[in-house]
């Protein structure tokens, strides 16, 4: 059985994009995209698109994990100790925590690299990862694929992928132009007064 180019060039696609450190495009977008433009409606096929696209999004992140895990093995020996120490703290809550922070579109970075230099355990991490990023690209794919039936009249495939284009420029400029840590903070501090 021969693998239609479409599936490989969607792993490859969301590889790519989650290679991009702190502001590549949500999965949830790509997912709902690639099925927009690939014009898939039967549930199947859905299903695995979210599965390739969180499967490409898991291994790119690991990617960031595990060069953070080994660089720290080169940090002085009293940074490796406050590290430990705080890793002891953190890997606690660290599954739940990178679960979390992969089913929402907001940037993982801000989790994925401590995690990497606390030596957090790399099958917890790839599990946890792969887990929230498939519920988000389930989401995405169905989002993607409810949208696509009821626009189908306008959304040619000239119209989705520039429409794709177009929506990853800006969540990705708007990622690297607001910190989402310090509106997320603001927020925090309102709901408590």
């Amino acid at each position: 059985m021969a693998i239609p180019i479409e599936l490989i060039m969607t792993l490859v696609t969301s590889f790519g994009l989650g290679l991009i450190p702190f502001a590549g495009p949500s999965t949830i977008f790509i997912a709902t995209n690639a099925v927009l433009v690939l014009g898939i409606t039967d549930p199947p096929t859905l299903l695995l698109i979210a599965f390739l696209i969180a499967l490409g999004a898991s291994l790119a992140k690991s990617i960031h994990y595990l060069v953070t895990f080994y660089a720290s093995k080169h940090l002085s020996q009293s940074r490796q100790q406050r590290l430990n120490a705080s890793g002891q703290k953190i890997n606690r809550w660290a599954f739940l925590l990178l679960f979390a922070v992969a089913t929402t579109p907001i940037p993982d970075d801000p989790v994925v690299i401590p995690l990497g230099l606390t030596k957090y355990s790399p099958y917890k991490f790839f599990i946890a990862y792969f887990s929230g990023k498939l519920i988000l690209t389930v989401i995405g794919a169905f989002l993607g694929c409810w949208t696509g039936q009821i626009l189908s009249e306008w959304l040619t495939p000239e119209v989705t992928i520039i429409s794709a284009i177009t929506l990853t420029v800006v969540f990705t400029v708007l990622l690297l132009k607001f910190d989402l840590n310090v509106i997320f903070e603001k927020i925090t501090k309102r709901l408590k007064h």
